[in-house]
């Protein structure tokens, strides 16, 4: 069993009061269980993710359109073991801005050594999270790649600085690497559970053009899957060479999510691009 994918699975069980299924049927159910109130939300996902659940080819991203005018662009990336579906939710419920359109991306299906090799949508191999002189290079700068296309695609459309490229534990890390490493100014970079990948080659790697971008990472208190003190010392690390950053820790919250943490992430995308959006 992945324990990268129990984080979004178990928020959505005490949002959506979903069945504890794995992957497809979970999402499902939760929609089923969205509140009449929203019919026009449920039907928005449901439309981006139903083809996708019946093909096997789980590469193409879900996006989410903006339900005004496409003025800014949110790039979201899951967790090892996880794929796309349950984070669009979010991004479509909890995160919901008018003039906000959200990609978000599935890792493709590779062995992972840290599950006994078990094959699975992760962004990069995983030998230890402690022992990070085994780190998969190769796998980070692949999806590293990855994001700076999705990134380059969005530039035809919005301004970069109109850009937000974040995610989830394995996902977050991929996204502050390619975050701080791309040519043109982002608008923000956000960090959930994670911790900032090959981080002995920074600041050297770092790009000047966001050399001021905001971050936000986020944290449990009582993640037990990337520690805590993992996160931390990420956040300390950034602040040596980017001083626009912040960490937010949440009590009793573990490799998960919670509304709290939501809510701040839509606080800071409103705080940067303001109430026109």
């Amino acid at each position: 069993v992945s324990t990268q994918s129990t984080g979004l699975h178990s928020y959505l069980v005490k949002k959506l009061r979903c069945k504890p299924f794995d992957g497809n049927c979970m999402l499902k159910s939760g929609l089923r269980n969205l509140p009449a109130r929203v019919p026009s939300l449920r039907y928005y996902i449901w439309r981006y993710t139903s083809k996708t659940f019946r093909s096997e080819n789980m590469s193409s991203p879900i996006v989410i359109q903006p339900r005004g005018a496409h003025k800014a662009s949110v790039i979201f990336l899951h967790g090892r073991g996880d794929t796309c579906h349950g984070w669009a939710q979010v991004m479509g419920e909890e995160l919901n801005i008018k003039h906000v359109k959200y990609i978000c991306p599935t890792a493709s299906t590779i062995p992972v050594t840290i599950n006994m090799g078990m094959r699975m949508p992760a962004w990069y191999d995983i030998t230890s999270l402690s022992e990070f002189d085994k780190e998969d290079k190769a796998g980070i700068m692949r999806s590293v790649a990855h994001v700076h296309a999705l990134i380059a695609e969005e530039e035809k459309a919005v301004p970069s600085d109109k850009i937000f490229v974040g995610g989830f534990s394995q996902g977050g890390a991929v996204a502050l690497y390619s975050g701080l490493t791309y040519k043109n100014k982002l608008g923000g970079i956000i960090g959930l559970s994670c911790y900032l990948p090959l981080n002995s080659e920074f600041p050297d790697v770092a790009d000047s053009q966001n050399s001021e971008t905001p971050i936000i990472l986020c944290h449990g208190k009582a993640d037990v899957v990337v520690d805590t003190r993992l996160g931390e010392m990420s956040h300390q690390k950034i602040k040596t060479f980017h001083p626009a950053v912040e960490m937010k820790l949440y009590e009793n919250m573990g490799h998960s999510s919670c509304p709290h943490e939501l809510m701040d992430v839509k606080q800071f995308l409103g705080s940067i691009l303001g109430q026109s959006f």
